[in-house]
């Protein structure tokens, strides 16, 4: 029987000229294990490590893996009842806990650096029968990109990341104290590594020097293009920003930093995490800034650049700037999908919390950027949380853009004041958000109603388990109370 690849006929040739040159390293022995990861719902890599020979055999017959991995919220809990008649879905695959099948993209090959001799690719998801995995979010963020692709266009991203780092006290590992679905383990005590509030300066940086070159090694030693390593602005927070890529490499780029950086952390005794807001006193919530242009696939121009001053972007720009206003209570749950995201959404705060653009204005949820003549010229996107699904936030932009595009939408005026201009408030919950994917009858088309139903309906397991649970606030407001 012919591999899986051949069968389906999955790859481009480009996929297939890289499989055979990975292959031929894989032979020459340059690692002994590749680790063939997929990102799940929510941006969180699984898969399976294969030593180097059954590897080998795997780029081409691909890894099953089980469609549980793509029934679960946070927690890791299976929120579908997978083993009653159509496993809780509307297409056929998934009940029973069946395998699906995800397969290299061998293009994406890399060395670990941290890892002695171990390799990692990146995959997709695709059903035993041969059809793309409905759920994957990687392929709903090649068809959004495609779209663009059809009318001539590449969107080119640039990606500002925060999050913190602490010194790790207690890992949390006694016997009694495992994890279960829906019962995540007792978070680690941690300690932090540098005080808040001192903004870029050089000897904050330098007293976390140590975790600077591991972050750097470790992300240029993965071939992200790493532009700068700075200190934010609250306790233990740093921010890592990147040079440009094309919209699939920014996803992947994304997906395979968290994964690093947490990795490495860990290894070296601190604790890494892109949760938005952590309960730390004097915590500063982390924002995850997506940069975008649109560049002619056939000149390469920048496609965003104004012809004179008296605009902020070209028209194509400033269509694409209304769609994403248009949409920008509809696609917050997929740049900010969990619960404790919201809490960032605050009047001056350097976060936004209404749908409104500016020139250089770092309140406003669109910041546009650059003028005649700057190829630099771009829309950053400040709403994201730095644990959103790439492929998701990314692909929301996207088609919300296209919609600007397609119907020629206006952005209206700049916002000067952007947390006192009358603008569509964004979304100050995660109930509230959904409700707003739900009703965004765009995105909703562009998406499937299947995928917009499924999203909603594990993040809505995640809030039954929050509203459950009984939060300090309520035991110090009415426990002595009454």
């Amino acid at each position: 029987m012919t591999a899986f690849v051949e069968r389906f006929d999955v790859w481009t040739a480009a996929q297939a000229s890289a499989a055979d040159e990975l292959a031929r390293r894989l032979d020459m022995g340059e690692v002994d294990v590749v680790r063939f990861a997929f990102p799940d719902l929510h941006g969180v890599l699984r898969g399976k490590t294969l030593v180097t020979k059954a590897a080998i055999s795997a780029l081409r017959s691909g890894v099953n893996l089980t469609t549980t991995l793509l029934a679960k919220d946070t927690s890791h809990m299976t929120v579908f009842p997978v083993f009653s008649a159509g496993g809780g879905f509307d297409f056929d695959g998934m009940q029973g806990a069946a395998d699906f099948v995800i397969v290299a993209d061998p293009s994406t090959f890399r060395v670990l650096p941290w890892a002695p001799r171990t390799g990692w690719v990146l995959c997709d998801a695709y059903m035993t029968d041969g059809r793309p995995a409905p759920l994957a979010t990687r392929s709903i963020l090649r068809r959004a990109l495609g779209e663009l692709d059809g009318m001539g266009l590449e969107l080119i991203a640039g990606l500002e990341v925060e999050f913190h780092v602490f010194r790790m006290k207690d890992p949390h590992m006694g016997l009694h104290q495992g994890a279960a679905p829906g019962q995540p383990g007792e978070p680690p005590d941690v300690e932090l590594l540098s005080h808040g509030y001192q903004y870029l300066t050089e000897q904050r940086y330098d007293s976390v020097d140590e975790v600077m070159e591991l972050l750097r090694t470790t992300v240029q030693g993965l071939n992200l293009p790493l532009h700068s390593l700075e200190i934010e602005f609250g306790p233990s927070q740093f921010e890592l920003t990147f040079g440009p890529m094309n919209g699939l490499v920014a996803a992947d780029a994304m997906v395979l930093l968290r994964s690093a950086v947490k990795q490495v952390c860990q290894r070296a005794g601190y604790h890494a995490t892109f949760m938005c807001r952590p309960r730390v006193p004097n915590i500063m919530s982390s924002g995850w800034h997506l940069h975008q242009s649109l560049v002619d696939k056939k000149t390469g121009a920048n496609t965003f650049i104004p012809a004179d001053d008296s605009q902020p972007l070209s028209m194509t720009g400033q269509h694409y700037l209304a769609g994403l206003l248009a949409h920008a209570r509809g696609a917050a749950a997929l740049s900010t999908p969990t619960v404790n995201g919201y809490r960032r959404y605050r009047s001056f705060s350097l976060a936004p919390d209404r749908a409104s653009w500016g020139r250089d204005n770092r309140g406003a949820m669109l910041r546009v950027l650059g003028g005649p003549g700057q190829e630099a010229s771009r829309i950053e996107n400040r709403v994201g949380e730095p644990c959103a699904n790439p492929y998701l936030y990314i692909a929301s932009q996207v088609l919300s853009g296209l919609d600007g595009l397609r119907n020629q939408l206006t952005p209206g005026p700049c916002a000067d004041e952007p947390y006192e201009v009358p603008a569509e408030r964004l979304p100050h919950s995660l109930e509230e958000a959904l409700e707003a994917f739900r009703s965004d009858a765009y995105l909703r088309e562009q998406l499937s109603s299947r995928f917009v139903d499924y999203f909603c309906h594990v993040k809505e397991a995640e809030l039954r388990r929050f509203h459950q649970a009984v939060t300090e606030w309520e035991q110090r407001e009415y426990f002595g109370l009454f």
